[in-house]
């Protein structure tokens, strides 16, 4: 495959990168959270090439990108807690489960009765997706289990060459993968926290659950994941010698910061950019050292991802 085409969100390369996508190409994408990598979710080979190219595991099932609620009654079942959850807080940072109808290459949703889908916020996703007019199935547009792509630089950095093309709109905004709940109940259960508060849910008058047994039913619930090329050490109060430290909130002498002023919000979004920094200062086989980050808010989905940043692989 060519170098990656760099595209601007102009009409004229959109409409490139629907074709591209028409085609059974690999686009990367921005969304609000992260980057992703988008391509027909009803053509198999399409979405085998996904896999290909990021070298993630079969068994891990892909996020199906949509333009409208209309669209998600083609390939899904609306259950009445879905629909609350949509008029709530879609589109956004958020990803339903929900029981398939079909119509989707089985590699999306590998194999099982469900599938995953979002309605994205940013205007560029948005604008692609009519510009495409069917569904694009869109993991994070980097080699699996690495760090999370926010840039179209952290795009190229780890797929130039193996795609054909990414959108470059700037920095993602949000900076965290969606939050996602299985939506086929009665009760949400959270399979993998994001960007999306589990408060913010819970003030809809919802109890957030947990999923039952340990099978993969959602993207992001490996347990080693987002993780740079050296090792990882959590809940640092101080450095060891030789670590890249990295603080929250007043950290005198910390290499990098996630938010100085102790702000999970802005953690969240600076969170990748703040893991691909201290991967390039520690170097392979180096190690980072995270200062401490609530569990509340937006401080559950970090030290979710940290945490499997930080896991043996």
């Amino acid at each position: 495959m060519p170098d990656t085409r760099r595209l601007s969100p102009a009409p004229d390369d959109l409409r490139r990168a629907a074709a591209m996508l028409r085609a059974g190409g690999l686009v990367a994408m921005p969304t609000e959270t992260v980057y992703g990598l988008a391509a027909d979710a009803t053509n198999d080979r399409a979405v085998a090439a996904i896999f290909a190219a990021k070298g993630r595991p079969r068994f891990n099932p892909l996020i199906v990108h949509l333009a409208d609620l209309a669209q998600v009654e083609v390939f899904a079942r609306m259950t009445p807690l879905a629909r609350r959850l949509a008029t709530a807080f879609w589109p956004g940072p958020l990803t339903l489960v929900l029981p398939l109808k079909g119509g989707l290459s089985p590699l999306v949703t590998a194999g099982l009765d469900t599938v995953a889908i979002r309605l994205p916020a940013h205007p560029v996703a948005r604008a692609l997706l009519a510009a495409f007019g069917g569904p694009l199935a869109a993991p994070s547009a980097n080699p699996s289990g690495r760090i999370s792509p926010v840039s179209a630089a952290h795009v190229l950095a780890g797929l130039d060459g193996r795609i054909d093309a990414v959108v470059d709109a700037g920095p993602c905004a949000v900076g965290l993968e969606s939050t996602i709940l299985d939506a086929t109940g009665h009760q949400p259960a959270l399979l993998r926290a994001g960007g999306l508060a589990v408060e913010a849910i819970e003030a809809l008058g919802l109890t957030v659950g947990r999923p039952r047994g340990g099978a993969i039913t959602a993207p992001g619930q490996l347990a080693s994941h987002y993780a740079p090329r050296g090792r990882v050490r959590l809940e640092a109060g101080t450095p060891q010698p030789g670590e890249v430290w990295v603080g929250f909130g007043p950290c005198p002498g910390a290499a990098l910061t996630l938010s100085e002023s102790g702000d999970t919000t802005e953690a969240a979004a600076r969170l990748f950019h703040i893991l691909h920094e201290a991967d390039a200062l520690a170097g392979a086989g180096g190690r980072i050292a995270f200062a401490p980050v609530p569990h509340s808010g937006l401080g559950r989905a970090i030290n979710d991802r940290l945490s499997r940043a930080a896991a043996p692989r």
